[in-house]
């Protein structure tokens, strides 16, 4: 399902990073980095807290106006640090959650409100924190439990996207509603294989609906697959529908060096497609390096309740186009 928008702009972005992601390649890009997990808080859940509050002050204080809705989600139980950012900015607030795709869904989100005119302007947020979700999701950190190679490294940061019906030279140009895709997959440490099909699908459908092919872009991005579900997205694209790739990367692996032994395959988390656009891809597209870009951010919609009872691990991905116009 894909919806074609006609007056929504991209105004500004805001990225707030953390210590590993300060180590990274994208370093420089970021608008705010800490060297400290604890952001100067008491716990790993605060420390998110005053992430996501910090960059949606930033997007709020870069565009020098309120939006009149915020659009949030993130991965803890309830989508809590997105509920408790909420109850201090006095803003109408929608709270969703679609693992590490939350952004693509809240850009379609928002983009759909403003360009039917109900209202004109947005921020679509999300945030992740390495410790946080490892706590929820895993093991504590402290536990000290060893990881497969296959796992993904959650990203500490807060991220936040403001839209509007003003022009600016980057337009949201399309988005696509991706369907549930469960491969059977029940791995909780191989997040690349439980997502690329669902990627697949939703790339395919984009394609499909919008008439082009994948050489339109002059770049496809996903979320989070790591350097193993790259590979496997890639060679699924190839089988199952006969698309080569050539304008294609995956934030996961662009966000840490993935050859580093504490990050395994890559980087994952909501926080890890915005932090990689809003920073680095975000500039190439103001400089006209690049033009048309989309975006395919990727979530595992599991729980530790469903994999502690062995349960597969259900997909989603969602997208969304920006064009400099």
């Amino acid at each position: 399902m894909t919806f074609k928008f006609k007056e929504v702009y991209l105004n500004n972005v805001s990225s707030i990073a953390g210590k590993y992601e300060l180590e990274g390649p994208l370093k420089n890009y970021y608008d705010k980095t800490y060297d400290d997990l604890y952001i100067g808080t008491k716990s790993w859940e605060d420390a998110e807290i005053k992430l996501l509050s910090e960059a949606i002050d930033l997007a709020i204080k870069k565009e020098n106006k309120k939006p009149e809705l915020l659009i949030s989600g993130d991965l803890l139980n309830q989508i809590v640090v997105s509920n408790y950012t909420a109850s201090k900015l006095n803003i109408p607030y929608l709270g969703i959650y679609s693992a590490c795709s939350t952004i693509t869904e809240g850009l379609i989100i928002g983009s759909s409100l403003i360009d039917s005119k109900k209202i004109k302007s947005c921020i679509c947020a999300t945030s992740s924190h390495n410790n946080s979700a490892e706590k929820q999701f895993r093991y504590p950190i402290e536990y000290g439990s060893k990881k497969r190679t296959t796992s993904t490294f959650t990203t500490t940061g807060g991220a936040a996207l403001f839209l509007s019906n003003k022009k600016t030279d980057i337009k949201i140009k399309s988005g696509t509603i991706g369907k549930v895709v469960d491969m059977g997959v029940n791995d909780a440490n191989n997040m690349g294989a439980v997502m690329a099909p669902a990627a697949a699908n939703t790339l395919y459908t984009h394609l499909l609906d919008q008439k082009i092919d994948s050489n339109y872009y002059d770049l496809i991005l996903t979320g989070d697959l790591g350097r193993y579900g790259k590979d496997i997205f890639k060679e699924y694209m190839k089988k199952e529908y006969n698309i080569t790739l050539n304008n294609y990367d995956d934030a996961a692996c662009m966000i840490y060096d993935i050859y580093k032994e504490n990050v395994y395959a890559g980087g994952s988390g909501p926080a890890c497609m915005p932090l990689v656009f809003n920073s680095y891809i975000y500039k190439k597209l103001k400089n006209k390096e690049i033009k048309k870009v989309l975006l395919l951010a990727t979530g595992a919609l599991m729980s530790p309740t469903m994999s502690n009872l062995k349960k597969s691990i259900p997909a989603i991905s969602h997208a969304i186009s920006l064009e400099v116009i």
